[in-house]
């Protein structure tokens, strides 16, 4: 999820193709072609430009509701849910399944995992880094460190929700465990207060205390690593 807008403009966008097995989409405004991994301006006036990435939650419409229960529900305007079959079918050119090679077109070959494993990545100061979801889905809560930043990474599989956060509060480091098997609920090692998985303090010592949201980008690898390429992944820690 993008700001629609770049140097001045305000922009609308349709997909237009496949690039690198990634989507490639055009405003309508100047007819600028966009990279969606890189979110860069590929080709057109805007060539160089990059839009900006709105924070966003990749969730289960379950959780979304417990989240928030007045929410309203986007309804397609007229004629828009009739190309769906159309569009779904140009996508599916670099997205099917998790099995196999990566599709035709991609350039990305870092065979650290497979091309089609998904991951969730984030750039902090320059520095990348990508943690699969499969060693989220053992882990739970990752602490770490990126770009110079302490981070917390939670991951909630009953949902296959991620979320990522400033590992910080009141000036203090904090490192993070699962309350519960299903990681809804935290706790610090530094004050035992308990948190929820959005970076709420709910009780102790840091009651009432927000950590400092990360935004987290859902890829398939070979999509991440091509437009990362000297990306770490996460390894999880051995068990002596």
């Amino acid at each position: 999820m993008f700001r629609a807008a770049a140097k001045g403009h305000e922009l609308r966008f349709d997909t237009v193709g496949i690039i690198g097995g990634n989507e490639v989409f055009r405003d309508r405004e100047t007819g600028s072609r966009w990279q969606q991994s890189s979110a860069a301006a590929i080709a057109g006036p805007l060539k160089g430009a990059h839009l900006t990435i709105y924070p966003f939650l990749l969730t289960t419409w379950g959780e979304w509701r417990k989240l928030h229960p007045a929410t309203l529900v986007l309804k397609p305007l007229p004629g828009y849910a009739a190309r769906l079959a159309a569009m779904n079918a140009l996508l599916r050119q670099g997205i099917v399944g998790r099995a196999g090679p990566a599709p035709r077109g991609a350039f990305g070959h870092d065979d650290r995992l497979r091309p089609r494993d998904t991951i969730v990545g984030l750039e902090i100061a320059g520095e990348a880094k990508a943690y699969s979801v499969a060693a989220l889905d053992a882990a739970r809560v990752v602490n770490d460190r990126v770009g110079g930043e302490p981070l917390v990474i939670v991951h909630q599989p009953a949902s296959d929700t991620t979320t990522a956060f400033v590992a910080e509060a009141r000036g203090k480091r904090l490192r993070f465990r699962a309350a519960d098997a299903a990681a809804d609920r935290l706790m610090d090692l530094e004050t035992r207060s308990t948190w929820d998985a959005y970076g709420a303090c709910l009780a102790g010592r840091l009651k009432g205390m927000h950590l400092r949201r990360v935004i987290l980008e859902p890829e398939f690898w070979f999509a991440w690593s091509e437009f990362h390429p000297r990306t770490e992944l996460y390894a999880p820690r051995r068990s002596r």
